[in-house]
């Protein structure tokens, strides 16, 4: 048997190629009102080959190959436009130091109003 990685590698990668478009996952960029909206999605790639040649005294000669591929995808969130003002609308639950900042605001504002009614109960 004829090994030919460069034809099985090229069959993986053009598969791929035209696997990995947001519109598998998500969808056509869309209009929503004065808004247009283009979906974002995160990839990961995975490649793995191998092949071998080999004789036994018994047998005689033998050969073999191999390769492959992985495809992970998730939307990660939209492209906003509005006029001149474009913005990243995620679609993830932010968590740990991220979340923690977010909400900052809100402690703050809350934070103030409690010192207010101290204040005014003072």
């Amino acid at each position: 048997m004829e090994m030919h990685f460069e034809e099985l590698l090229g069959k993986v990668t053009d598969f791929i190629k035209s696997e990995t478009k947001t519109e598998t996952i998500i969808g056509e960029p869309f209009e929503l009102g004065t808004f247009k909206c283009v979906p974002v999605v995160k990839v990961g790639l995975g490649f793995g080959s191998g092949g071998g040649e080999g004789a036994d005294p018994k047998q005689g000669k033998g050969s073999g190959a191999g390769v492959g591929g992985a495809i992970g995808m998730a939307p990660i969130g939209f492209l906003v436009t509005n006029g001149n003002e474009i913005s990243f609308i995620s679609t993830e639950k932010n968590s740990g130091l991220a979340a923690a900042f977010e909400k900052v605001p809100d402690l703050i504002e809350k934070f103030m109003d409690r010192k207010k009614e101290t204040t005014a109960e003072a």
